[in-house]
């Protein structure tokens, strides 16, 4: 490779591990560490099925993604994806622009749960703790994808302890006599609620979608974006069960859904001092917020270089070789979104929209299948699962909105 195309390209500095860890770290921060509250609001004592349900759907989608990254490792992923199947321009831009859109709002919800969290030490108000987070993960995003990894990587491990802290506090509390099973207000049955909490819950697995988009600076992407993908989703589907568990095994749901701050209040209510998973779950709410976006502004990079964003967007920092001019809208973007609206109605946002594209992403797999066996992919899925894919996407979104209505 010339001196000019090794500067103008990513550096591959990823293994399995860290970016497995990746994903992983961006699927826990925005789910038990800040959902959990609203999710026990809407799936009452079902809180456990309804994570499974997500994370099957979760799943399934997570395949096809595991098959077109292997296909075709190019930042930008899903616009690569679509553009592969239809080469449509304007279909590529628009799957492109609503991926950054998802990034950017669900880098606010998580955002906004930083604030939460942030009140057990200090009391600030929430915009000056939002505008300081934004403008901290923008310098880090910015300053190199190495640090950005090594940042996450750490901050996974002390996130997955944490999760592990709250199991073992909570079998040394007193079980509810009786549990509440109702879910919310307009939920009439445990079915409904199941649904209902799947679809806010399925916000809580979104991030494995966001590994495609760093697959120019992962080693081995053919192989090692496959096996993170699966493991990611797995990792924190075990994670979410165990400790959804054990959480309704001590608190009713309405605990769960009345503080800011959920599992800080458990440990607090346990005689304990709330300020280490306190600490722990501020540490979560960051890693899911600069992985989100490392995410957006990666795509902006490659929609760049494809000519469906401003070209300027392509643009490399010399030294760090980060996309420094994507990275810049997307930290001022997540900014204005965090300091606008609430955590549920951007978590509902963002599950709505990662929906249609999951199913836009299933059936663009469908189609490359069709045309060609592609022998260069690492790895391959029966053409049903992309189908169940479709399918269980469409009806998780079918369902919420006619509930709505």
């Amino acid at each position: 490779m010339s001196v000019s195309a090794e500067s103008s390209s990513l550096k591959r500095s990823m293994n399995l591990l860290t970016l497995s860890f990746y994903g992983l770290g961006t699927i826990i921060g925005a789910g038990i560490y800040v959902l959990i509250g609203e999710l026990a609001d809407t799936a009452g004592q079902y809180m456990p099925v309804s994570f499974l349900l997500a994370g099957a759907i979760a799943l399934l989608t997570g395949l096809s993604y595991c098959e077109l990254s292997s296909r075709y490792p190019i930042c930008a992923g899903v616009s690569v994806y679509v553009d592969r199947a239809w080469g449509l321009n304007w279909l590529s831009a628009l799957c492109g622009w609503l991926i950054i859109l998802t990034g950017i709002v669900s880098a606010a919800a998580i955002s906004n749960g930083f604030a939460g969290y942030l009140g057990v030490f200090v009391e600030l108000e929430a915009h000056w703790a939002i505008i300081f987070l934004c403008l901290v993960l923008g310098l880090i995003a910015v300053f190199g994808i190495r640090l950005s990894a090594a940042t996450v990587f750490l901050v996974t491990a002390i996130e997955v302890a944490g999760l592990i802290y709250i199991v073992w506090i909570t079998y040394g509390m007193e079980p509810l006599a009786t549990q509440n099973t109702a879910t919310q207000a307009g939920a009439d049955s445990a079915f409904s609620g199941i649904l209902l909490g799947s679809f806010l819950a399925f916000y809580a697995f979104i991030g494995f979608e966001d590994m495609v988009n760093v697959v120019e600076e992962v080693k081995r992407p053919r192989v090692n974006m496959p096996l993170g993908i699966i493991l990611s989703i797995a990792l924190a589907s075990i994670c979410y069960m165990v400790v959804a568990f054990a959480v309704l095994r001590v608190s009713s749901p309405a605990d769960l859904a009345a503080g800011n701050a959920p599992l800080a209040d458990l440990v607090e209510r346990s005689g304990r001092d709330p300020d280490f998973i306190g600490g722990i779950s501020l540490l979560a709410v960051i890693n899911g917020a600069l992985v989100q976006i490392i995410m957006a502004s990666r795509v902006l990079y490659g929609m760049g270089k494809m000519q469906l964003a401003p070209a300027g967007l392509a643009q490399i920092a010399g030294k760090t070789r980060t996309p420094i001019f994507a990275t810049g809208l997307v930290t001022a973007m997540v900014l204005v979104f965090a300091l606008l609206l609430p955590l549920e109605s951007l978590a509902r946002l963002t599950s709505a929209v990662m929906l249609v594209i999951f199913a836009i992403v299933n059936l663009a797999l469908i189609v490359i299948k069709s045309r060609s066996a592609n022998t260069e992919a690492g790895f391959s899925i029966p053409v049903l699962i992309p189908a169940l894919g479709i399918l269980s996407s469409l009806f998780l979104l079918g369902y919420q909105i006619w509930n709505l209505f």
